[in-house]
């Protein structure tokens, strides 16, 4: 058992009903956080950039990205005046994508927490986006309070189908 999930055979590619209960914790300390995970080109940082401007005047909002060897995404946001330059993180993970988001969550968790504190007003809602990764891609559960998996329709119709832990 690893992170609240093991890596037994399912007959399935998973149910909600079966998900582990949510974890406890201060939302004071940190905000409800979604994470955005799904392939090297599906949509990921348009679909941040769309809940941004739907969202970022309603709602006090915080963004991480994920790149491995950029802050492509994160300039994007900024360029596309997603939010303000100083509620937007990029952090460079150097390699494996999924690594930041599930094993070694820390520098994640380092640039939601300068969010929290030098953000003025603070985050309500943080926005987390994983660098492109397969469909074994999942959030661990002490990141990510919610998930949302883009998938990319062109990859295919089994894609849905054949799941994985990240859908």
């Amino acid at each position: 058992m690893h992170d609240g999930h093991d890596h037994d055979h399912l007959g399935h590619p998973g149910r909600f009903d079966e998900r582990g209960a949510p974890l406890a914790r201060d939302y004071g300390t940190r905000a409800f956080t979604v994470g955005i995970g799904g392939p090297v080109g599906s949509g990921k940082t348009a679909l941040v950039l769309a809940l941004c401007r739907e969202l970022r005047d309603r709602v006090s909002l915080g963004v991480v990205t994920n790149d491995i060897f950029t802050r492509e995404d994160a300039e994007f946001l900024v360029q596309n005046e997603a939010l303000p330059h100083g509620r937007i993180r990029a952090v460079e993970t150097g390699g494996c994508p999924h690594a930041a988001i599930r094993e070694d969550i820390s520098h994640n968790l380092l640039a939601l927490e300068e969010l929290m504190e030098e953000v003025s007003p603070a985050p309500q809602l943080l926005f987390v986006e994983s660098g492109g990764d397969n469909l074994a891609a999942q959030y661990s559960r002490e990141l990510a309070d919610f998930t949302i998996y883009v998938i990319d329709v062109a990859g295919g119709d089994k894609v849905p189908r054949k799941g994985g832990p990240g859908i």
